[in-house]
């Protein structure tokens, strides 16, 4: 089979490959409308200096190899957020903050996992870095939400978390071996794990669902107000994109979160299975081993154009065989995709065109 390609990468065809081009032009032109300029990174850099940006095992998803110019180690990325961060703490550290960048461009995962078998994927998003404020998340969260909706997606739903939840409720009462343990166990939803360790911390497994209830259920839990900010924030960021999209919230929730600061968000599609995006805050590294804070999105267009969504039907104008080539110029500038006859036996059907230039103009065919 000579077709045949490696376990996890495909070919993507027309019109999927058209609708592929316009979920990224409308995800990037919404970005761009806020303020956040692209930057395109390499597909692979020295493996050391990625591995040192990657969330924790990140680099255990990346394709290898030796340069054979410098000898070393390259890496291909299996996320490109790392690389953001890196290009806003060393070629933009003089960039006054925050800094608003996009991105697009092709991953690599060394290994597939059984609900999202690609391996070869195409990452798009969006990273302020400089602060990770209410007010920055909110505007993050807005650009996704916007995005999709400029891209024709529907039943947008977004589940937001608290990835240091457990650490700020704790404090200095749990050893960290029983801290990491409840972390496991809150984040299973295993009540009678919870329980053995601290019975305390199971109104936290009741604290998720719907947005509203599940944060009134948190606010009653805090009573000692540890959460505050944090929940009031939430609730902010919530209130943003409140009637545009459903809201739940999974407070205990850290399962690809583990790099996030106060708040993580998943995004979710109708008819798509499983999540398309996610985004939070978290920490840049800088040379100097100062960090600064930042949050951002990511969305992976493959899911959403396997569903089916945003789906672009072809529409194109055929051209009959002599068609005056002025005319063809003419109606493309009005916005027509013109197929033209190369013979006199061509018909519209051959070239699957919805329409035919006909003597009073375009009709559909």
């Amino acid at each position: 089979m000579t077709g045949l390609l490696p376990e996890g990468f495909h070919d993507r065809l027309p019109p999927q490959a058209d609708t592929a081009d316009a979920l990224e032009h409308h995800v990037l032109r919404t970005a761009r409308a806020y303020g956040y300029e692209r930057v395109d990174p390499p597909l692979a850099e020295f493996a050391e200096a990625l591995g040192s940006r990657l969330k924790a095992g990140g680099m255990e998803q990346a394709v290898r190899f030796v340069d054979p110019v410098s000898q070393r180690t390259l890496a291909i990325r299996p996320d490109i957020t790392a690389q953001i961060g890196r290009i806003a703490a060393t070629r933009m550290a003089h960039h006054p903050r925050p800094v608003r960048l996009s991105y697009a461009g092709p991953v690599l995962k060394l290994r597939a996992s059984e609900l999202r078998p690609e391996r070869a994927m195409r990452q798009l998003g969006a990273e302020l870095i400089g602060l990770d404020s209410v007010a920055a998340a909110t505007e993050i969260v807005r650009v996704a939400v916007e995005a999709l909706q400029a891209a024709g997606i529907e039943g947008i739903a977004i589940d937001f978390t608290l990835p240091d939840l457990v650490d700020t409720l704790a404090g200095d009462a749990l050893a960290p071996e029983a801290l990491a343990r409840l972390r496991d166990r809150l984040d299973g939803k295993d009540a009678a794990g919870v329980a053995e360790i601290d019975a305390r911390y199971l109104p936290l497994i009741a604290a998720a669902g719907p947005f509203d209830a599940a944060l009134e259920r948190l606010r009653g839990i805090d009573a000692g107000n540890a959460l505050a900010s944090r929940i009031d924030g939430l609730a902010a960021i919530a209130a943003s994109v409140e009637g545009d999209v459903a809201l739940t919230l999974d407070p205990t929730e850290r399962h690809g979160f583990e790099y996030q600061s106060w708040l993580g968000f998943s995004i979710f599609a109708r008819g798509v299975r499983g999540e398309i995006g996610r985004g939070g805050t978290y920490m840049v590294m800088h040379e100097t081993g100062a960090e600064e804070p930042a949050v951002g999105f990511s969305l992976y267009a493959d899911p959403v154009l396997d569903a089916g969504l945003g789906t672009r039907t072809r529409r194109r104008l055929f051209l009959p065989y002599g068609t005056d080539p002025e005319r063809g110029r003419a109606l493309r500038a009005e916005g027509w995709v013109t197929v033209a006859a190369l013979t006199a036996e061509d018909t519209p059907e051959a070239q699957l065109c919805s329409h035919l230039l006909g003597d009073a103009g375009p009709e559909a065919v």
